[in-house]
């Protein structure tokens, strides 16, 4: 008899059990869209939420496909895994066209001309562009810049088709851009490592001084700028605080141009990386 109580109290715990979970489960589908967006976003990389978080029921599905998930939309570690321009150029279609407008940052790898113009033309809150090796052209961001005028944060290192024309178009028409990274690969703009320098080409240089001139962040590893490219920055840029000009090699930081660095905060200089090694092999021989 205390046999069968005890199994009775037992199918009693697991009725409850199951009860609780209908009624927390009831609980998620009624929770504010925001909250649930917010949770998804931090919890899920953006494919699996994507792919997987629709199918678990229709309110789930109307946030994952709402504008609260996409007021950054940041995919850039799923574009580095496809690696395929075409394919991004959907993807951020798709998610910008979710956002309905609203989505303030961008970070993707490889954008197309085609994904460039979709973004431009839904970009009114649009603050942060991120679309390194993207294969965007000189013409598509003459065309559409004029779109992006809130534009704060902009990084376009390793797109080769965007050359002085395009930098000019930035500058010119998103005045209110304070960081820049044009960071190029040393293969591109060094490609004949017998020289001892590549040529020196201060155009994009002179161009970012002339055009951007609240700049506050700007990165150019690997530019082929010499001391007349940097001094033209150092003089026009005056809120500069953070410089990297890591493997810059014809920028010689000779006369007073060291003396003017002293102003800015963080500095990297074209030997920054090369003193790092240094530094490192020399403490691990002081420690042996």
């Amino acid at each position: 008899m205390r046999k069968g109580k005890e199994h009775d109290g037992c199918f009693r715990r697991e009725k409850d059990v199951d009860r609780l979970v209908v009624e927390e489960s009831g609980r998620w589908e009624e929770l504010n869209p925001e909250i649930l967006a917010l949770i998804f976003v931090r919890v899920l990389p953006v494919d699996e939420m994507v792919r997987n978080v629709p199918l678990v029921c229709k309110p789930w599905m109307e946030v994952v496909e709402g504008p609260c998930c996409w007021r950054d939309i940041d995919v850039a570690e799923w574009c580095q895994r496809r690696n395929e321009s075409r394919a991004v150029d959907l993807a951020v279609r798709k998610l910008v066209h979710w956002s309905n407008c609203t989505f303030q940052l961008l970070s993707v790898y490889r954008l197309g001309n085609i994904g460039f113009n979709f973004v431009a033309k839904h970009a009114r809150c649009l603050t942060v562009l991120q679309i390194p090796m993207s294969e965007i052209t000189d013409d598509m961001v003459v065309n559409h810049v004029k779109s992006l005028p809130n534009l704060r944060v902009l990084d376009i290192s390793d797109c080769y088709n965007i050359t002085v024309k395009s930098l000019e178009a930035f500058g010119n028409q998103c005045k209110s851009l304070v960081s820049l990274k044009r960071n190029m690969s040393p293969q591109r703009n060094w490609p004949n490592f017998a020289e001892p320098n590549p040529p020196v080409d201060d155009s994009e240089a002179n161009v970012i001084a002339n055009s951007m001139l609240n700049l506050q962040h700007l990165e150019l590893c690997y530019g082929c700028f010499g001391e007349g490219g940097l001094s033209e920055i150092l003089t026009k840029c005056k809120s500069l605080t953070c410089l990297d000009i890591q493997g810059s090699w014809n920028v010689k930081l000779e006369g007073d141009i060291e003396e003017r660095l002293q102003r800015i905060e963080y500095f990297k200089s074209p030997c920054a990386y090369i003193d790092y090694i240094d530094e490192f092999y020399d403490s691990g021989e002081d420690s042996l």
